[in-house]
């Protein structure tokens, strides 16, 4: 049976515009009621006012299309378009709640029965679009209430109707995510990989799809989806979601349409991906979370990398202009992603706008230690450190690999992507180094040596607290230092290593088997870690050998010898104590064979003896200061120095 009101544009129906459809439907109302005895006069008069000139201000492309996309029939726009009108006029809203059996402004759906088939005694057609349609499908037209079929009220999804007038509204219950076209520039080579090229050209076919951007990062996510949509000539709309709410996603892509936009979908959590009853492409941001897309419809898969070194620096120059000769300085200093790369420039400048970082590469270093600084774990520090190497006695082999490792950080960028060594050899990004020794022989210093080399910071992370007894816990505490240090390009220093990367055991219960887990998964990131990282252990040997083979450099820190002890008690003598003339540092390196921290500690405690005395500095001082360093280690002390008649001996 042909559909009693024409109210479509489509199919070779008779074109319409969208005042003359909605004053047919209120005309049609308006006999209805009249022939129930209700004055009809206000309808009337409103369904002429729909047709003035430059009324209705809904846009009547934006409903079409989406009407289009779903492939509503004629009853079914109808029953849109009725479901609108509350929310049209405020009359209207009140004859609604005239009609209704429970006084809502609402249509009911036998109303719309009435209206769309008004010489139709059979509601088999309408009932069967009122519970199977395409409307009701895609979350466009839904049923409210809990009476029988045609008292339920007939509304559309939330805030549809502000959209098609062309406001920019949206659902209250969704979460709006706004992607940010300043990462786009820094995108140019991830667009043309071959998975994102063939995603591209699925989605510009409008073919039914649902396209999956796997990675851990939301904001990443967001920025490759929002990517894609523009490649294709779409905007992105963004909501985040469950991945088991399909009423929620179908209200994303219901906006999407509305918009003549490309629907994205961040996903909050994991599980089964639920079908969407909007057809069409939509991309899926997995945000760090597993999923299983269940029913009809095909499914594709994009990573959000790798991104090259020449994409790096033009994200730094598209994100900071001003800065364009350096960005080649800042993507090998901090290599983000070009997603990141655009909220620290947004960052700086408002900074900059407030006085409160200085401009240039330091005033960016400084806008990303502050937003790596909150995402750290309990027990983890960020800082900047102070110290030089001429602070640091080491043998000439163990400085060079330092020096080695600082410039393998420097250089990766030039010798891994632009001289092709990722390609050719396999080579990753990611320096690592294993410090080992006993306590107190400069490891932690040469951590912060390196850092300060390298002009970048510094993170300590205390062991202690980022192992949790919770299972999954410590993996998730890593995780973020890694990817904080990763961001900013800090040294990562794990102190007391062996606690961590210690070898795995045989697996007697159940303990074993979970720790053997954390280790795999600390194999597993330090491959994928694109920063330096040092890993200091007293005892090497407690270290799993799968760790070792994938150190760059392994540096040994020994007892240092009578002349390296002698420079120590120079460096911790400094030459502004005032020191008795009985001082020989020679005979204090030659009588004390200790580490260095124990020098430190003894020229110091030696320091606030001799304050509290009133004197200077003696060799009975620094004698009583280092017996305590003995006896803190339950070792055997020496005995004193002789003191010499020569004076000072520096």
């Amino acid at each position: 049976m042909a559909d009693p009101l024409v109210l479509t544009t489509a199919n070779g129906h008779r074109a319409e515009p969208l005042g003359d459809r909605l004053a047919t439907l209120v005309r049609a109302l308006a006999d209805l009621v009249a022939h129930n005895g209700v004055p009809d006069g206000f309808l009337r008069s409103f369904a002429t006012t729909l047709t003035a000139p430059g009324t209705p201000p809904v846009d009547a492309a934006r409903l079409d299309s989406v009407a289009a996309r779903l492939g509503l029939t004629g009853t079914e726009r109808a029953m849109v378009l009725l479901a609108g009108l509350p929310e049209e006029h405020e009359g209207m809203a009140a004859t609604f709640r005239g009609l209704h059996p429970v006084g809502d402004p609402w249509p009911t759906a036998g109303l719309a029965a009435q209206l769309v088939y008004p010489r139709d005694r059979d509601r088999g057609p309408v009932r069967h679009e009122l519970t199977e349609g395409a409307a009701v499908r895609s979350g466009l037209l839904r049923l409210s209430g809990d009476g029988p079929l045609f008292e339920r009220s007939l509304l559309l999804a939330p805030a549809f109707w502000d959209a098609v007038h062309g406001a920019d509204a949206w659902p209250a219950h969704v979460r709006r995510l706004a992607p940010d076209a300043a990462a786009l520039p820094g995108l140019r080579g991830w667009l043309e990989l071959p998975a994102v090229r063939g995603a591209r050209r699925a989605v510009s076919t409008g073919a039914d799809l649902r396209v999956l951007i796997i990675g851990d990062d939301e904001r990443i996510g967001l920025s490759r989806a929002a990517a894609l949509a523009e490649a294709v000539g779409r905007p992105p709309v963004a909501g985040a979601v469950d991945a088991t709410d399909g009423a929620a996603a179908g209200l994303v892509a219901l906006h999407a349409a509305v918009r003549g936009a490309l629907p994205v979908l961040v996903l909050a959590n994991g599980g089964d991906l639920a079908p969407i009853g909007v057809p069409g492409p939509v991309l899926v941001v997995t945000a760090g979370h597993g999923v299983r897309p269940v029913g009809p419809g095909p499914v594709l898969a994009v990573p959000i990398g790798p991104v090259l070194a020449e994409d790096r620096r033009r994200a730094w120059r598209a994100a900071l202009p001003e800065l364009r000769d350096q960005a080649a300085e800042l993507a090998a200093r901090h290599p983000l992603d070009p997603a990141i790369v655009a909220e620290v420039a947004a960052d700086v400048r408002a900074a900059q706008r407030c006085g409160a970082v200085r401009s240039g590469p330091a005033g960016i270093s400084s806008a990303i230690r502050v937003r790596a600084g909150a995402e750290l774990p309990a027990g983890v520090r960020l800082t900047t450190p102070g110290r030089d190497r001429s602070g640091l006695v080491l043998p000439a082999a163990a400085a060079d690999q330092l020096t080695a490792a600082i410039d393998r950080l420097r250089l990766q960028s030039t010798v891994i992507e632009d001289w092709g060594f990722r390609a050719g050899a396999g080579a990753d990004r990611g320096v690592r180094l294993l410090f080992s020794g006993p306590p107190g022989t400069g490891k932690s210093l040469a951590a912060e040596v390196i850092a300060a080399e390298a002009e970048t910071d510094l993170i300590v992370v205390d062991v202690s607290a980022v192992v949790s007894k919770w299972i999954g816990e410590t993996e998730k505490n890593l995780a973020a230092v890694f990817d904080v240090a990763e961001r900013t390009r800090a040294v990562l220093l794990l102190d007391e290593a062996d606690a961590l990367f210690g070898a795995r055991t045989e697996v007697s219960d159940a303990h074993d088997r979970y720790a053997n887990l954390e280790t795999a998964y600390l194999l597993q990131r330090l491959d994928r870690f694109g920063g330096l990282v040092v890993l200091a252990t007293n005892v090497r040997q407690n270290i799993d050998a799968a760790f070792i083979r994938r150190m760059d450099h392994v540096v040994e820190f020994g007892l240092p010898g009578i002349a390296e002890r002698r420079e120590l008690w120079r460096l911790h003598l400094p030459g502004t104590a005032p020191l008795d003339d009985d001082v020989d540092l020679a005979a204090l390196a030659a009588i004390y064979p200790v580490p260095g921290a124990w020098i430190r500690n003894a020229a110091i405690g030696a320091a606030f003896l001799a304050a509290g005395e009133g004197t200077s500095i003696t060799l009975r001082h620094l004698s009583r200061a280092m017996r305590r360093e003995y006896t803190k280690a339950v070792r055997p002390y020496p005995g004193d120095p002789a003191a010499t008649s020569e004076g000072v001996r520096r």
